[in-house]
């Protein structure tokens, strides 16, 4: 599937009102009515180097009208009528606000009360079954994730966005001070460009080890833009990559823990995008990032200090069986394009060892800017995956 984001909501009223139709016209026919959904899962991801991130395959999730689906399907319909009257009036909102909207409609009226949710994660369910029905993203549906765009730090950076009203507002990201810019959860309305050319953008795993590099002189000694990813990168860090990739054409480098819950969940994520959202991957990711460290030839060559993985640790435990499965049936480690990564897993698994992002500040603890003179010089020797 190519299509860019926003480009089909006009096209989602009348998807809408097709689907509604056939259920309909089955129900009249004495027919039990069929809803197929694009299934989301590693086994229905496509990975090809050449487009760079997941992609669905063929598999489609059929649910069949029964006494098991009936409320599914009927909670589908009333959601999907509350997501259309928000696209013809225009309003916007989150999850959490119409799993709420959705308790409004019911306590107004009683007869809707066997589709009550009883919590927000069975409303949420909903909204990604109905995306997955018609093949669209929740920002197509104006339902927005309440999260924000990484923490972003330049003096060359400018960006302009369009207002709902039209009007455009400039942010030149060198007038902010210490404050980060951190665009919200729809970055295609933004254009970026630049006062002076953007030799590199840096994404940082921890927001806290961002802001100390750049309190320390980053961005005022390079022509950079620094980003605080903070942990796993959410669709809006994901798409504010995408466009500084696609904007700027300026070479992207990540710099986190050597751990396999970094290298699965975190950068592969943010590189390729996840077999939950294959959907979403084309304008969430950014495939042309580089994972520029922590790396395990890092550790003996600048003598970090590194630690054995907690066997006790349930969750380290399992990122270790989740990277030795990655192996055997992921497709972006299987790509030999990604071999690199691969071999860092592997490492990972074989020694059983992990290294945090903070250990280069080890390497000279009386010398605040040395991580920043290992990181440069890395990217100037191109020592990255």
């Amino acid at each position: 599937m190519s299509k860019n984001l926003m480009s089909s909501s006009d096209e989602i009223p009348k998807l809408s009102k097709d689907l509604c139709n056939r259920l309909l016209q089955d129900l009249e026919r004495a027919k039990r009515p069929v809803l197929y959904a694009t299934k989301c899962s590693l086994d229905n991801a496509i990975y090809n180097h050449k487009v760079g991130f997941f992609t669905p395959g063929s598999k489609k999730v059929a649910t069949e009208l029964n006494v098991s689906s009936v409320k599914k399907m009927s909670r589908a319909i009333f959601m999907l009528e509350i997501l259309l009257r928000n696209l013809d009036t225009g309003a916007v909102n989150t999850k959490r606000e119409l799993y709420y909207i959705s308790k409004g409609e019911i306590k107004h009226n009683p007869d809707l009360k066997p589709l009550d949710f009883a919590d927000q994660d069975e409303s949420d369910e909903i909204i990604d079954f109905i995306c997955e029905l018609l093949e669209c993203y929740r920002e197509e549906l104006n339902c927005y994730a309440n999260d924000r765009g990484g923490q972003t730090y330049s003096q060359q950076l400018v960006v302009t966005e369009t207002l709902p009203d039209g009007d455009k507002a400039v942010v030149d990201l060198s007038k902010l001070g210490t404050s980060p810019f951190q665009p919200k959860n729809r970055p295609q309305n933004l254009k970026l460009s630049a006062k002076k050319k953007i030799d590199f953008c840096l994404i940082v795993e921890s927001e806290g080890t961002a802001n100390t590099l750049v309190a320390n002189g980053f961005t005022k000694r390079h022509n950079s833009i620094l980003m605080g990813a903070g942990g796993v990168p959410s669709n809006a860090v994901r798409g504010w990559c995408k466009l500084i990739q696609d904007q700027l054409r300026v070479p992207l480098y990540f710099y986190g823990d050597l751990d396999a819950y970094t290298m699965q969940n975190i950068f592969r994520t943010l590189k390729a995008g996840s077999a939950s959202s294959l959907i979403r991957n084309e304008d969430f990711s950014a495939p042309e990032v580089r994972f520029l460290g922590v790396l395990p030839e890092d550790i003996k060559k600048y003598d970090l200090n590194d630690y054995p993985v907690k066997e006790n640790d349930a969750q380290e435990v399992r990122a270790l069986k989740k990277a030795s499965d990655a192996m055997k049936n992921d497709p972006f480690f299987l790509d030999k394009k990604n071999k690199g990564l691969t071999q860092i897993l592997k490492w990972l698994l074989e020694h059983k060892r992990r290294c945090e992002q903070q250990a280069y500040f080890t390497v000279d603890p009386r010398d605040p800017t040395m991580p920043e003179k290992i990181i440069v010089e890395k990217i100037k020797r191109g020592d990255y995956v």
